[in-house]
């Protein structure tokens, strides 16, 4: 659980992940400044996850 109280989930892939990682900014209106540094971690999770399952391009000599 996070300092907002909310459950972190897990990896995010795929077409949406991006904005599945960033739907916690929408608790930023609801949620006291003290608990921001949270909620804005939590997105950092997410987009690293996402980031993290991308995979990289072929290279031309793997092609």
């Amino acid at each position: 659980m996070t300092e907002s109280g909310a459950t972190p989930a897990g990896p995010v892939t795929g077409a949406g992940g991006a904005e599945a990682a960033l739907a916690p900014l929408e608790r930023l209106a609801a949620t006291p400044v003290s608990g921001h540094v949270a909620v804005f971690e939590e997105v950092l999770s997410g987009l690293e996850a996402v980031l993290a399952s991308v995979e990289e391009p072929a290279s031309e000599a793997e092609r």
